[in-house]
């Protein structure tokens, strides 16, 4: 299911699962444990290690793991305790149809390695052989579909229905660039060592693939050949990560007759009936000139180059669900050459996740069930009222906004839909069966079930209550669309969010969480949609200028660090995830002054509370990653780095400076006029 479009959100984090378990009546604890710092170290020389250096050295990586932080002890947490309530339906016997059998069969067909193993290649042979059919270049754009529709398989360019970015009330048909899965041009263009070395193994790959579905050793190689020069020669036109961030550049709504015209070679009738759609009297098309290259591909490549591309794309997507000879030749390239892991997940874990993935919000419900207190939820919405009011606060401090921007911006604030841990109504999974035939055989089902289910709402209003995220995955979002901020309830326990903890801790971990995603709303995507969720620029003449130079100061500052040698961070493409760390800081930060005015907290554990506000927000991002997994993120992340949230976020929140007596003489220190100053 590599293919599944997932709307372009404001994540807190890259995505990770955690539990969250009962917390008693809250203690006023100090909320930082001393096991995890490093005081041997200065504040002010690497707040990260200050911070964190206890926790880092305590967790070391793993042969499993490409990245090991507080994210993903949190996730093993969590697999954990979704193992035991998944096994514990695995082992009954459970009446069809029901959300038991549906969990546990799915489940067991993951774990039964026997019969994978005697199935191998057999899963997906009937679909490999009917692309081999192919005899005609018409029949090309209709497999795709019947691959994206039936299978999940993403090819040339993907589709999708979504809120209309500038009539957000409204969901319409949008299609996007897509085509390489490598995911990032560069890893196709870029003639660095390494790169080139990525690609020489990727090549490999894709031929060891084809060796296992049967095919002769030159056939292999020729199939690869085919494979790299579609690849390549759609990754030339593609827009980068960091050109995908920009909203505007990124939107070209059009009649159907426009789109006719202006991208030739496809067969747009062909593909609207092989969807199973009416063609949209309009629809956007984020990026076109991947989407021309595919038109121009399908006219002047041979078929035999086509059928290689597509049964690729098949065996890509299926090899993790399919004999453990694939099994380990995606995780060969993809796991040990991209990322730097020495083993894969045990089984059990990558069941899990499956199930997780196809069947979540089922999985959500019994989760909140058993793990969510209802005290968490109540505590989360005061904490983020008052950081609401602590953002109306700082909107009304900056000085280079103008008064009616302010006022709009107000009214964005105020509109803001709040969402904290599981939806109010559940998805509905009546008609996704799960069978007992083969594992693929399920995903596929699940693959078509998610597809009806996106294409139902094309021409119907958005559904405003709908999540994005399960209620066990540890993260948070803000979707400009919707003008919504959400909290799932597995973010809501330590080191996040602690009942037992005072308010420094908890401002400094959970509040930071919550003003981030607000900043989310202002930040340089964000600030382009207004209170409705529509693409519209609201801001009053000279106040964008104003921002974006006060903006190029963080970009200029971040592009500058050397997060390995020879390679520095992108500070354009992580500007969004910057910003709203910057303001979640300087938010939150507020908002915790505002709570505690009246009842001062008292020094605890050796520690201020200013102290305690910062080294909870510090020790979110404890963790240890490989240089693999460094340069994949520096490639497509728009987060900066963990260390980096840290030691590149604090040297600009003038409060840091105070509370940890931060001079000239600390190698972290900053001169206040070279500072971001943004919300």
């Amino acid at each position: 299911m590599k293919t599944k479009h997932y709307v372009a959100v404001a994540a807190f984090a890259t995505l990770a699962m955690a539990s969250c378990t009962g917390q008693q009546n809250a203690t006023n604890t100090s909320g930082i444990d001393l096991a995890n710092m490093d005081t041997t170290v200065s504040a002010g020389a690497d707040f990260f290690r200050y911070a964190c250096g206890g926790w880092n050295d305590a967790h070391p990586l793993t042969a499993e793991y490409s990245r090991f932080g507080t994210f993903d002890e949190l996730a093993e947490n969590n697999q954990k305790q979704l193992r035991e309530l998944i096994e514990g339906l695995a082992a009954q016997q459970n009446e069809a149809g029901t959300t038991a059998q549906k969990v546990g069969d799915l489940y067991n067909l993951a774990m039964d390695s026997v019969a994978l193993n005697e199935q191998g290649v057999t899963p997906v042979k009937p679909m490999l052989d009917k692309i081999a059919a192919l005899t005609d270049k018409a029949q090309i754009i209709p497999t795709s579909i019947e691959l994206l529709r039936t299978q999940g398989v993403g090819t040339y360019f993907s589709c999708y229905v979504y809120a209309d970015p500038k009539n957000s009330s409204l969901n319409i048909f949008q299609m996007s660039q897509g085509g390489i899965n490598l995911g990032e041009k560069s890893y196709y263009l870029d003639t660095d060592s390494v790169t080139e070395n990525i690609r020489n193994e990727y090549k490999k790959y894709i031929g060891k693939l084809f060796t296992l579905a049967g095919f002769s050793e030159a056939e292999a190689q020729q199939k690869v050949a085919d494979v790299m020069e579609i690849e390549t020669a759609i990754a030339k036109v593609s827009k980068t990560a960091t050109e995908r961030r920009d909203p505007e550049a990124n939107y070209h709504k059009m009649s159907y007759e426009e789109l006719k015209k202006q991208i030739k070679g496809i067969d747009w009738d062909a593909y609207m009936k092989a969807l199973g759609i009416q063609a949209p009297a309009e629809l956007n098309v984020e990026q076109i000139e991947p989407i021309q290259e595919v038109g121009k591909l399908i006219a002047s490549l041979p078929l035999s180059k086509h059928v290689s591309y597509l049964q690729y794309n098949l065996l890509d997507a299926a090899a993790s669900c399919l004999s453990d000879d694939f099994v380990a030749a995606r995780f060969d390239f993809y796991g040990k050459v991209m990322s730097g892991r020495q083993v894969n997940q045990p089984r059990w874990k990558r069941a899990v996740n499956t199930v997780n993935g196809v069947l979540g919000e089922l999985v959500g419900q019994m989760y909140v069930e058993k793990y969510f207190p209802a005290a968490a939820k109540e505590r989360m919405v005061q904490l983020v009222k008052n950081l609401q009011v602590a953002l109306g606060e700082r909107i009304d401090a900056q000085e280079w906004m103008s008064d009616s921007t302010k006022m709009r911006a107000h009214e964005k604030l105020d509109a803001f839909h709040v969402k904290v841990g599981y939806p109010d109504k559940w998805k509905d999974y009546s008609k996704l069966e799960i069978k007992n035939d083969s594992y693929w055989a399920n995903i596929c089902r699940a693959s078509e079930w998610s597809y009806d289910d996106m294409m139902s709402r094309l021409g119907k209003p958005v559904d405003k209550d709908e999540w994005l995220m399960t209620p066990q995955t540890v993260n948070a979002y803000y979707n400009p669309s919707t003008n919504e901020i959400c909290f799932p309830a597995a973010i809501l326990q330590p080191p996040f969010f602690n009942m037992n903890a005072d308010d420094a801790a908890n401002y400094g971990a959970i509040g930071v969480v919550i003003g981030h995603e607000m900043t989310h709303g202002f930040d340089d995507q964000g600030r382009q949609f207004d209170k409705d969720g529509n693409l519209k620029d609201w801001w009053a003449e000279g106040d964008a200028e104003r921002f974006q130079e006060r903006t190029q100061v963080m970009v200029d500052f971040f592009n500058n660090i050397e997060v390995l040698p020879g390679l520095h961070a992108n500070g354009q493409l992580t500007l969004g995830e910057n910003i709203a760390d910057h303001g979640g800081l300087n938010i939150a930060y507020l908002a915790y002054q505002n709570a505690t005015k009246d009842a001062p907290l008292e020094v605890k554990d050796g520690f201020t509370p200013d102290q305690r506000f910062f080294i909870a927000y510090a020790t979110l991002w404890a963790g240890n990653i490989r240089d693999e997994q460094i340069r994949v993120y520096t490639k497509i992340d728009p987060h900066s780095l963990g260390e980096w949230r840290v030691n590149g976020a604090l040297p600009h929140i003038n409060a840091w400076y105070d509370a940890f007596q931060i001079t000239p003489e600390d190698p972290l220190y900053i001169a206040p006029e070279k500072r971001v100053n943004i919300w």
